[in-house]
């Protein structure tokens, strides 16, 4: 069992058969239980074994708070209600409308996986809006008998929130404190279509300031190093938007400069760790869309032709 503190764990959920890839946090008290980013339902079935093992029955779950609604994190939530309507799905506004109607997410992350999104994520199920509570930061809920403070964190997506819980100093931050592996190199996600650096950094500064003693990161598991960690990831940040930018300024289709892109962006990884391990974080990371999320935030800066 993957403990945090007493009532707070999480579950590798093992996407596509390999380990810290995708984490899911529970919240367990007496008047029920929480779940934050349940996954996509490729791995729901690794979800179920988890509850199981945390003597968690899917009658006892009454919420699913959401970091953001990227498959990886979001995709199992509708199907999750579908099954047991009694769930409430706790959502930034900027993501309700696509939770109840995902067809334009869908559509968007077919034109990235193509014939590969059944493989990859599986199905991603409405969610009636009659059980979708919307969040726009700034409140206090009551979530798995614990009470989480709610920040908007953009930077990664226009639709990220981050949950804290005080009593245990544990921050459940998605995607805003990016990839880490086994310690390794701290990743930032930057798929598009909302990258932006500055906001990120102004992100990281609203976590900051619960001062956490524990960062839990989806991809992957509890951060305990969290100053550290986060200047990490903002120095890593600026390294790779950097590289972006330089490869866009050079002759050649975005085609070319991905591949150019990932490629230096695998060199670097190999710096910090073995070669197995970049390739975990190629499953976490796609390296080409990484590119297409900074390429896109240049344009719009108006940093490039």
């Amino acid at each position: 069992m993957n403990t945090l503190t007493q009532g707070l764990s999480w579950v590798d959920l093992e996407f596509h058969g390999r380990r810290q890839i995708i984490a899911t946090a529970l919240v367990q008290g007496r008047d029920g239980v929480a779940i934050i980013d349940p996954g996509p339902t490729t791995c729901l079935p690794a979800l179920e074994l988890g509850l199981q093992a945390n003597g968690i029955r899917w009658p006892d779950v009454r919420q699913i708070l959401l970091t953001h609604i990227h498959l990886d994190h979001a995709g199992a939530a509708g199907t999750i209600v579908r099954e047991h309507p009694h769930v409430k799905v706790l959502v930034h506004g900027r993501g309700v409308k696509h939770m109840a109607d995902p067809s334009r997410l869908i559509e968007s992350a077919t034109r990235i996986y193509g014939d590969r999104m059944e493989h990859f994520w599986g199905e991603f199920a409405p969610v009636p809006t009659e059980n979708l509570v919307t969040l726009t930061g700034g409140e206090r809920i009551d979530a798995g008998g614990r009470t989480f403070d709610v920040a908007y964190t953009p930077g990664h997506a226009a639709h990220h929130v981050s949950f804290f819980d005080a009593s245990s100093g544990v921050a459940f931050v998605g995607d805003t404190a990016g990839v880490c592996i086994n310690g390794g190199y701290v990743l930032p996600p930057t798929p598009p279509p909302d990258i932006d650096v500055e906001v990120w950094a102004s992100s990281v500064d609203r976590i900051l300031a619960w001062s956490p003693g524990t960062l839990m990161l989806t991809h992957f598991g509890p951060v305990t190093t969290v100053r550290p960690h986060l200047a990490t990831l903002l120095q890593n940040l600026e390294t790779t938007a950097g590289i972006a930018l330089s490869l866009l300024n050079e002759p050649g289709t975005d085609e070319e400069r991905g591949r150019a892109f990932a490629e230096k962006l695998r060199h670097l990884l190999r710096s910090h760790m073995t070669e197995s391990e970049v390739m975990t974080y190629v499953v976490a990371a796609a390296y080409e869309h990484l590119f297409s999320g900074l390429a896109r935030y240049w344009r719009k800066r108006g940093a490039v032709a």
